[in-house]
């Protein structure tokens, strides 16, 4: 089986879950003998990895399972027409002081750019040889049905989130929305990430529950490194985009309740979004500036440290299609509070579960396993040993299934 997927991150350039659920669901097909080559809008000049082939401009690195092409954009996701527009300054600025054609290469707004990565995948799509065709979200669905009518070959879209989760279900864009509903209405099959995404599939953009695949993400595991981490603070930690559909907001607002029982919790927040002025102008409000750290956005190593370094992890989504950092800080011996608004809690039991809204239970959860040892050990074993049966050939071969149904 030979597959052209489309995406607009894989690691090591990334900037949240759709990379890691790229990484390990092209790593999982590869162990299927599935062929997959993954085209991006850019890319690094060399990604490391057993199974990875890579072809950067006109160099070609073969090894065993996938190749990645890269198409020049600035496309990065969970962008937003504002952000698209201030990310377009600063490039061109820098560009232009460089190189003044370079510049003029790249659309004024976002969905410009989007129609740009759409063109450009048709040339790519007439030169490969695949049998079907894997695009994730918003961005590649356009790209999609244009390799589908050209070459005929069945399209399969791939649901990370949906303009509904994006916004918090306010303040839609219509334009995203239409793009969604038409790549859905256009593929031959759906993947959601879970039941929850299904749902809000089904009921926002009227398609029927028989073409959705439900897929649940996993995690990547590797030997962990115990980086023996020496610290007396007790550490709650926040770690995504600070975006609305991640709630940190709410998260803010529990962290106050928690710091009038305990002052001496620290507050951290891993990560970067449009939020983050509002949230640290909020923590100011509430007195709590001091115990409240903004680290911004980490990767690798960082990101591994910052869930051993936490007493709890808190994931206090509005609208959590799956969620793999659960999974991870799981992985990492770390107990968790999840929104019930996501996904991930379909799946995982051995975590503490809270409504969003519910700043109350938020807190009161979050001092719970500070101060209960027995709670926060039993937590860490039966998360560390649950999340073992979240492994990446999982989903994989429920794709491929996905795949053999509309070939």
């Amino acid at each position: 089986m030979k597959v052209l997927m489309l995406g607009w991150e894989f690691p090591p350039i990334y900037s949240g879950g759709l990379g890691t659920a790229c990484y390990g669901l092209t790593k999982g097909l590869s162990h299927h003998d599935v062929e997959v080559t993954f085209v991006m809008p850019t890319g690094p000049s060399s990604v490391k990895g057993e199974y990875v082939k890579l072809l950067v401009a006109d160099k070609l690195y073969k090894e065993k399972g996938i190749r990645i092409k890269r198409v020049e954009s600035i496309l990065v996701p969970y962008l937003t027409s504002k952000t698209y527009e201030d990310k377009y300054v600063k490039y061109h600025e820098v560009r232009s002081s460089k190189d003044e054609s370079t510049g003029k290469l790249y659309g004024k707004d976002l969905f410009e750019e989007v129609y740009r990565y759409s063109e450009r995948i048709k040339f790519i799509a007439a030169s490969e040889n695949f049998d079907v065709i894997h695009a994730h979200d918003w961005m590649t669905y356009q790209a999609g049905i244009k390799a589908k009518k050209l070459t005929g070959k069945p399209l399969v879209v791939h649901i990370h989130a949906t303009e509904f989760d994006r916004t918090g279900g306010h303040n839609l864009n219509q334009y995203v929305y239409d793009i969604e509903r038409k790549g859905f209405h256009e593929s031959d099959r759906i993947i959601a990430v879970s039941n929850y995404t299904k749902s809000m599939v089904v009921r926002h953009y009227g398609i029927s529950p028989d073409k959705v695949t439900v897929v649940h993400n996993a995690v990547e595991f590797k030997d962990g490194v115990d980086y023996k981490i020496d610290k007396t603070d007790k550490i709650v930690l926040f770690l995504g985009r600070i975006t609305i559909q991640k709630g940190p907001d709410y998260f803010i607002e529990a962290a106050k309740m928690v710091l009038d029982k305990d002052p001496s919790v620290k507050f951290v927040f891993v990560g970067s979004g449009d939020m983050e002025p509002r949230i640290i102008e909020r923590a100011a409000e509430l007195g709590i500036a001091r115990n409240v750290l903004f680290a911004g956005f980490l990767t690798g190593e960082d990101v591994s440290k910052a869930y051993q370094m936490a007493d709890v992890y808190v994931m206090p989504s509005v609208s959590e299609p799956f969620g793999i950092t659960p999974l991870e800080a799981m992985k990492s011996g770390t107990p968790v509070i999840i929104s019930r608004q996501s996904g991930v809690s379909e799946v995982i039991n051995h975590v503490l579960k809270i409504d969003f809204w519910d700043v109350n239970d938020m807190a009161s959860k979050i001092l719970a396993v500070l101060n209960y040892r027995s709670l926060h050990e039993a937590l860490k074993h039966h998360g560390t040993l649950e999340v073992k049966k979240f492994n990446w050939d999982i989903p994989a071969e429920k794709c491929l299934r996905v795949y053999g149904g509309v070939v």
